[in-house]
């Protein structure tokens, strides 16, 4: 293998003292996949929320309807023992 190149140079000043470099370096491809990666996560919560939302709303429905039977038929329950006396 042919040796084409060589490391770059460190900058030494640079990495031993960091309060010296004011300058913000920023890895275009990794903020590009973080940024995606968040949009991904807001959709999928958005989804699921949605989706919690939806059961419950069924389970609230669910609970009424259960409420309002019972009701209905303690009423008739009662109705019937009234009839009997």
């Amino acid at each position: 293998m042919a040796n084409s190149g060589t490391f770059p140079a460190a900058d030494v000043v640079g990495e031993l003292n960091p309060g010296i470099n004011t300058e913000v370096e920023l890895d275009p491809i990794s903020s590009q996949v973080a940024a995606s990666k968040e949009q991904a996560e807001a959709k999928q919560k958005k989804k699921e929320m949605k989706k919690n939302d939806t059961l419950q709303t069924l389970k609230s429905g669910i609970i009424i309807s259960a409420i309002i039977v019972a009701v209905v038929g303690a009423a008739f329950a009662i109705n019937k023992k009234l009839r009997e006396k």
